[in-house]
């Protein structure tokens, strides 16, 4: 198979519509070819008048490690044209910004997840490109978690740079197709093409992500398969003062870790409360010191998750709810453990982490609610993937 960048490196006709145009481009680690040569090397080799590139969260260079750590924008040693840091003074880019091409090159590869940062930077670029008068071109991608759907939907007013619209968290679309629906959803009047790949079957061997490709991390924290497919859960540790496992080989691989929790008890806990929602993957007990981060250098007992090899199951493995049922199984246990982190997270000073993360506080009121049951979660989440299954089905390009 072929990824939008290796097909319109290809394909001479593809291209042609950015000859005589400035094309930039929006990249980072991950944005390779087929033979592992960056997107941008590439681009210029093939005659592409790159000039200038775009880094999102984490930069182009992909050495930011954690959240709200910026990066500056720099000149390329190599090309001498801007790099512009779309995580750093500003977020959206700016119309000094939008001036230095006329095409910009979308090349980002996601993890399917709302609140994986990327979604949101596709939103910004193509409400500037149409206030600019810009084309954007999404270079497709897979969705590494395929098409299952799940979460609860953004409510309104609860938009944030993890939140760029009403989806579920678990969204099943690729980035090209997600720049559909936004520009149904938000009314868009913008030049948009998507580079399809060529190939890419979301139920096929490996489940979304092909296995004749390599892995690269577009994160410095997603390593492998295992930790994409268990992020739209693992990804709300981040607004919990458990630990995700950030300072170890091996971050958002766990559900949860902390010095003064029993992972054996919390498992025992979780098989009673809701056990069809353990289904998919194998869960093991595990012990850990995280190096930096929370809970650094205490020993930490934890639960590593398994969505890999003869342990996965495609479709029985929910990860959002995996993760729901952890948070309530602690609290079951731990009436009184402060589980919720209050600290400014991605820009938002006044929400709660995890309600920020889930789109609204109905997940966090699930778990404090010690008459809340399964179904209930079960109710409102089910309402709103089946939503959004009907709302995205005429907008996928991979069947």
């Amino acid at each position: 198979m072929k990824f939008g960048i290796d097909r319109l490196l290809a394909d001479p006709e593809l291209r042609k519509p950015l000859e005589g145009r400035r094309v930039a481009l929006v990249a980072h680690p991950a944005s390779v070819t087929e033979d592992l040569v960056h997107s941008l090397d590439a681009l210029i080799a093939a005659g592409v008048n790159v000039t200038s590139a775009f880094g999102p969260q984490h930069g182009l260079k992909g050495d930011k490690q954690d959240n709200m750590v910026e990066t500056a924008d720099e000149l390329d040693p190599t090309y001498g044209i801007p790099v512009y840091s779309l995580y750093g003074e500003v977020r959206r880019p700016s119309a000094a910004m939008m001036a230095s091409a006329d095409v910009f090159l979308f090349d980002l590869q996601d993890l399917g997840c709302r609140i994986y940062t990327f979604v949101t930077t596709l939103l910004y670029l193509l409400e500037a490109a149409q206030e600019q008068g810009k084309s954007v071109w999404v270079l497709d991608r897979p969705n590494p978690a395929g098409r299952p759907v799940e979460g609860l939907t953004l409510l309104p007013g609860q938009e944030s740079f993890v939140g760029a619209g009403p989806m579920p968290m678990r969204h099943g679309l690729t980035l090209g197709e997600m720049g559909h629906w936004f520009i149904r959803h938000f009314k868009l009047n913008v030049d948009y093409r998507v580079i399809a790949m060529d190939g890419w079957e979301p139920e096929g061997p490996g489940f979304g992500w092909p296995l004749d490709r390599v892995w690269i991390n577009p994160s410095p924290n997603a390593a492998n398969l295992n930790m994409a497919r268990a992020y739209a859960g693992t990804v709300m540790i981040e607004g919990a003062t458990v630990s995700e496992g950030r300072g170890t080989t091996r971050p958002l691989e766990v559900l949860f870790g902390a010095p003064d929790l029993d992972a054996k008890a919390v498992l025992a806990e979780m098989q009673r409360f809701a056990p069809e929602w353990l289904e998919g993957c194998a869960l093991r007990e595990c012990w850990f010191e995280p190096t930096f981060h929370k809970h650094a250098k205490s020993l930490c007992s934890g639960l590593m998750i398994h969505a890999e090899g003869p342990f996965y199951d495609h479709h029985a493995f929910r990860p959002w709810r995996l993760q729901a049922l952890a948070f309530k199984a602690i609290r079951r246990l731990y009436p009184d453990y402060p589980i919720w982190r209050d600290f400014p997270y991605e820009y938002e000073f006044t929400r709660l982490a995890i309600d920020v993360i889930n789109g609204g506080p109905g997940l966090r009121e699930w778990v404090d609610n010690p008459d809340a049951l399964p179904g209930d979660l079960e109710a409102a989440a089910g309402a709103d993937e089946a939503a959004w299954k009907a709302e995205v089905a005429d907008l996928l390009l991979y069947r």
